[in-house]
Formats: structure tokens, sequence, C-alpha cells
């Protein structure tokens, strides 16, 4: 998308504003042909700052923001189908409630308690705060314009209309009403404010109105005030039939509805004004894994304390007047800071709805047909193939149903004795726990690992495993303090007298809805080291013991962090003997300050480090004498990059691993995670060209710079445009495909 020319063009003020700018995107550089910059002069070397000066890192939050704001700019990208770009769009209001619900919530508790400790960056949790509050209220300011501007008006031109009561008709009126009458109404409990009625404790995240009234009611009361929380059931968003507001797709808003008729809810009161509001809350759960006796248990009374949580965020309609949203900031304990007026519904997610609608495929991005390779689309017995080599496959473009597949087989498979699955996010019928109950019920020896605390699946967590217990399984919930964030499967069968293992390690979740939309890698493998490492590991967490040696799996919190910076240091001791050194990494997120700090030290040596970082980067690439050798960019398109990939070109020697676990410290400090290699020319060399692929895209890249923006690549006029995501889609799925 070119954002400059859309500035100068087409769009209107509001959404104008903070564009980042575009770049012509450079040629991809050929690895043996980068000449290391190395500062010579002695002023630059005295300008050169330590490795911990704080200049040299952003603040981790404030870059979970910039990538955020990536994701709102897919929504003015004219190449993307439009109900997709409202995807996008809502995406953003999705991020920013968690954001706000953990990482918000966290720092105002750092505040409160008066436990400031300022990070590599050297930011106090205050001052993150106003910064965040500055950059969140320019943002969802320009959101909305985006989407009254630029969305509704572009819906409209295809027959999606959201009507609003100033255009409602005669007809849409009392159909309306009518609706109101039947559907609403009875189900809503209005709660007039007095001393015997105090402010009710509303759920978060949850749609509210406050409604000034007029009159004296029954009892004689005239507070003057009342609060009318709109169910949860109801839907916020409502289909008007065709014979009502005409051909097309046409919808009214919950909100609206309820703003044309609360006169009805109140009899005998005069409504002077209703107003939407909606508050956000702490979600993030305190429990101590460590202080309970029974995890489970505990959890599940966390979980409901969770939707009452401390206020950390209010937004209203933008035209609540001054007094009302005070009113509500002191209820709640907020400042005005933490207010933020809107003009549209203030739960925009509860738009998703109409993104996926049936009559407008057209408008929506062509489905993707995932494909089986070649080697296992004829083969009933997936074992077969697996014993004599490993399989590599790469979702969405390659199918996640092999894998799915493999356990199947293994449950019905008389000579399959046990099955050993961790779990971290599985959704809702699950293919793979389906299987998992299968095989337990069969008699065989079923283990599962299961996650309890992945953060907002644990309600699912807790349901699946009641299911697996259920059928006979044995579950366990990780090692305490340690969350299990591991992709690994295990089962043992016997051959010919003999019990073989076969494995699956994977850089995403056991999720075969986000196999469809997250790029993840999955590795089939019979390898007898690398399974007796997974056998190790799957020992480790259901026992005790002391830490296991490993053949080739590195693992966290032991092994993967020390071997990181171990081959970093390599390649910094290639480059400083004069040989050529290069690191490729691709991540969620860059965060822990000893691993930026060790790359720092392989670019001043003269190492290529490009970094391809989806999300949050706390590291500052083309700083003068310190990281003029690091490049960095974020790959923002339809598929969300999940995969984990470390590439070190160890002196010729390649190695490439693939990991569950992103450069954070809780991920290689406080999770247990798996990192396994690649071998082999040719599989290492077909992941090596894809993570190329993704250094020369120049369609959705954007790059980061040293202060801190990103800017969005775009080709020069003699350059084809490349996406990775659109070569991945036309080589493992399209016609080219394997």
């Amino acid at each position: 998308m070119n954002t400059q020319g859309l500035i100068d063009s087409e769009l209107p003020e509001a959404v104008a504003a903070s564009v980042p700018p575009a770049v012509e995107a450079e040629p991809a550089p050929e690895p043996e042909a980068v000449v290391a910059e190395v500062a010579t002069t002695a002023e630059s070397v005295a300008a050169v700052p330590g490795l911990d000066d704080s200049s040299l890192y952003i603040h981790r939050e404030l870059s979970q923001l910039q990538f955020n704001i990536r994701v709102l700019e897919q929504a003015l990208d004219e190449s993307v189908p439009l109900l997709e770009r409202l995807k996008f769009l809502l995406i953003f209001s999705s991020n920013l409630d968690e954001f706000f619900e953990i990482r918000v919530a966290g720092l105002k508790k750092q505040v409160a308690f008066a436990r400031e400790l300022a990070g590599a960056d050297g930011l106090q949790p205050h001052q993150v705060l106003a910064r965040i509050s500055e950059l969140v209220h320019e943002q969802v300011e320009r959101q909305y314009a985006i989407l009254n501007d630029v969305l509704l008006p572009a819906l409209e031109q295809h027959q999606i209309r959201f009507i609003r009561r100033r255009n409602w008709t005669l007809k849409i009126k009392n159909w309306v009403r009518k609706y109101f009458r039947e559907e609403i109404a009875p189900i809503m409990t209005p709660i007039g404010l007095d001393p015997t009625h105090p402010f009710p404790l509303l759920v978060n995240k949850s749609l509210n109105f406050i409604v000034e009234l007029e009159g004296i009611d029954a009892f004689g009361r005239d507070s003057g005030l009342a609060i009318l929380p709109a169910p949860r059931l109801l839907p916020r968003v409502i289909r008007v039939p065709e014979e009502v507001g005409g051909p097309g797709d046409n919808f009214v808003f919950l909100s609206s509805m309820i703003h044309a008729h609360a006169d009805d809810l109140f009899h005998g009161m005069s409504v002077k004004g209703c107003y939407q509001f909606r508050l956000t809350r702490n979600a993030d759960l305190s429990v101590d894994a460590e202080d309970v006796e029974d995890l489970a248990r505990a959890l599940r009374g966390e979980l409901y304390s969770r939707r009452f949580g401390d206020a950390v965020r209010l937004e209203v309609a933008d035209n609540c007047p001054e007094h009302l949203t005070s009113y509500l900031l002191k209820q709640f304990g907020l400042a005005e800071s933490e207010l933020y007026r809107v003009n549209g519904p203030v739960n925009l997610t509860r738009l998703f709805s109409i993104t996926g609608l049936e009559s407008q495929r057209a408008l929506q991005f062509t489905p993707l047909t995932p494909v089986i390779p070649r080697l296992l689309q004829s083969s009933e017995k997936l074992f077969n193939v697996v014993g004599k080599q490993d399989v590599l496959l790469y979702h969405p473009f390659e199918s996640f149903t092999p894998v799915v597949d493999l356990l199947r087989q293994a449950a019905k498979d008389p000579n399959v004795l046990a099955i050993k699955q961790t779990l971290y996010r599985s959704g809702a019928n699950s293919e793979i726990v389906d299987a998992l109950v299968d095989a337990a019920r069969s008699g065989k020896e079923v283990t599962a690992v299961i996650e309890l605390r992945a953060r907002f699946d644990e309600e699912s967590n807790l349901a699946l495993a009641s299911r697996l217990q259920q059928a006979g399984a044995v579950v366990i919930y990780g090692v305490v303090g340690f969350k299990t964030h591991a992709k690994m499967m295990l089962i043992l069968r016997r051959e010919n007298g003999e019990l073989v293992r076969y494995a699956h390690l994977g850089t995403g979740n056991y999720h075969a809805g986000n196999a469809r939309l997250y790029t993840d890698y999955s590795l089939l493998t019979s390898d007898d080291a690398l399974c007796e490492d997974v056998s190790k590991l799957f020992n480790q967490l259901i026992g005790m013991g002391k830490t296991l040696r490993m053949k080739k799996l590195l693992h966290a919190p032991f092994t993967l962090k020390k071997t990181l910076l171990d081959m970093i240091a390599r390649e910094t001791q290639h480059a400083s003997e004069g040989k050529s050194a290069h690191i490729i990494i691709k991540v969620n997120a860059l965060t822990d300050p000893k691993m930026i700090k060790a790359l720092y030290k392989a670019s001043q040596t003269g190492v290529r480090v490009d970094l391809i970082v989806r999300g949050m980067c706390c590291l500052r690439p083309g700083i003068p004498g310190v990281s003029h050798n690091i490049h960095v960019r974020s790959i923002i398109g339809r598929f969300l990059e999940h995969s984990r990939a470390y590439y070190f070109q160890n002196d010729g020697d390649e190695q490439l691993y693939l990991a569950s676990a992103d450069w954070m410290e809780r991920n290689l400090d406080k999770r247990v995670e798996t990192c396994f290699p690649l071998e082999g020319k040719k599989l290492i060399g077909r992941v090596k060209r894809e993570l190329e692929a993704y250094l020369a895209d120049n369609t959705q890249a954007w790059v980061l710079q040293s202060d801190g923006r990103y800017v969005h690549l775009q080709p020069t006029g003699n350059q084809n445009p490349r996406s990775a995501q659109a070569l991945m889609v036309e080589k493992l799925s399209g016609p080219l495909a394997r």
C-alpha cells in the first residue's frame, strides 16, 4: 500500500494523521556480497554508547503498540479485500483490549504499589503509562476516522449498510420498535441509582449505558441517573430483513435500538440522555501456583474474579456530557487520561460477526486450501513414511491434517502402546483431543501435559483436561512456576519386537483453526536421538529429577538460552577472524536484554544480523558502532507470522533450528520450550530460502528505524512486487506445490 500517496490525495485529515511513511525497497543484498560497516575513526569510536546504555533499547509496551499500529494500517490497504480490511481494524481493537487488560493493568499495579522498576530502556512505569495514553488516544481517534470516513462508505457501495437512527425509514422504525419490545426489553434490567441501589459491579468489557432521567418515580425517587447493562447474549449488530431495509446486507446496532427506546424502560420518566460506555478491567490472573494445593480449583475461582478486576480504561460515546464522564471516572477510580471518547460503537470487536458474510465472498480473501505434500497423499500408514525420513510442513500453506492423521492412526493402531502430548491452546472441538480420547478409551497409555494458565484459554483447557481424565488419560498440569509452552507429541510403537518412537515437534499450537491462519512449522520424525530427547523432556515434566543431558534438543529454561548465546558468540568469533558471518532470526518478539546485547556485540564485530520480528522488538538497529550491521523487519499480511526459526552461518557448516520460543525473558527463563535442529542440506536449504523470501519482501515488510519508527517498504520503479506469503502460497499450495 502506498500510504504516502493516500495521505496526499484521498484520505480525510483525521485518517491521514500519523500514517507512517512508505519507503522504496532496495534490492535484497546477497549474503556473500555484504561488507561489514565497521566504525574506524576515533570520533565515531568515542561516540559509541556502552551496551547497557538505555538509549539502545525500546520499551516493550511501546513497541507492542507500534505493532498494533501496523495492523491498523492494513485497514487502509486497498489491495486487501474490503471485509478483510474491516477485520484488521477490529483486530486492532481486540489487541488493544488485551493490551489494557494485561500490560496496562500490570504497569498500573507497579505504580500503585510503588514498585516502579525501570527496564533496560530506563523508563519508569508512570512514564510509560503517560506515553501509552498519548499514543492510544491518537490511534483510537484515527481508527474511528478510518471506520467512519473510509470503510463504512466503501461497504455501502457494496450494499453493506449500518443504518444510523437519523436514516431510519418509517418501516425500519416500526420494525425496530417491534424487535425491541419482543427481543430486547424483556431481558433488560435498568438500575436506578440511589442509596438503596448503589452503582452496580459491571462485567469487564460489557456494553452499558448511563441514562439521565427527569421526573419522580412511583416511590418518589428522583436521583436522575440509571445504569442500563446490555445483556451479553444479545447480538450487538442486528440484521434488518430485506423486506424492511431493502436489498443488500442491512444492519442496525443494538446500541441504536436501545437509544431509540430507552423511554420504554423507564415508564413515566423522561430520558434526557442515554450514552453508551464500556469499562476495561485488569484480566490477569493472580493465582500463585506455589501457594495452592489444587491449581485447577484455584483457577476456576479466579476465572470468575477476572470479570471484575480493577478498572484500567473507560470508553464512552463522544457526545457524553462531561459531568457524566466525571461521575463515571470517579466511580471507577480512573484519571481523565484513562477516558477514551469514541465516534461509534464502544465495542467494535462485536463487528467480527459480519466480516464473514456468505453473500459477500468477493470482499474476502480467496479461501486457501492447504496442500498435503505428495509424499503423504497416498499413504494410509504415515508411520511407514515418517519411519523412513523426516517430514517438514509449513502451515497454513501445507496442511496440518497429517499431524492430526498421525495421531488418529496411532489411536487405532494395535501396535501403539503409548502417546504423550503437550497442549497449550487447542481450541474447542479439537480433533487432536478427540484422537487422544479415542486412544485412551482403546486402552493405550495416554499422557497429556496441559498448560492451564494459557492466557484467555484457561477455561477451555480446564474443560479438555476434565474430558481427557474422564476418558482415562493421565493429565499433568506442567511444572509449578514454569508455563509449558513446548509443542511436542511422542508416540511409542512396537515394531518387529522393538519399541520405536515417533515424534512431532512444532513452532505453533495443536490448534487446527490457528493452523489455517498462522504460519508455523511442523516436523514429523522418527530420529532416534531426537525422539529420545523428547521422551526425556516428557519424563522431566511428568516426574521429578535432575536436568537430563540431551543429544539434539535444546530446551528452556535449561540449555536453550545458553546455547543460543554460544552460537551468537561463535558467529562473533568468526567475524573477528575475518570470516563471513551471518545470523537470521525469525520470532514473534525480541525483548530479552541479554540476547539483544549479544546481537549488538556480533554487529560490532562485523556479523550480518537479519531479524524478522513480527511484534515487539526492543533492539534499535542502525546505530553507528553498535547495530549498524543489524536489520529488523516485521511482516504484516493475511497470515499471522508465528513461526520461529534461528539460522547461523557457522563458517559454512550451516545450522538451522526451529523453536516454540520467542526471544523474551519469560520464554527463555520462565517457560518450558523446545528448539530442534533441522538436519540435512535439503531441509536447511528449504527453510533458509523461505527466510530469504521474507528478507526480500517489499510489499508487506515494515522496516524498523533506529528511532523506533517503522517504515513500510514499497517496490522501486523497476522492481517487481514481492510478497513472501504470496510466494509461499504459490510454491507450497499452488500449482508449483511439491
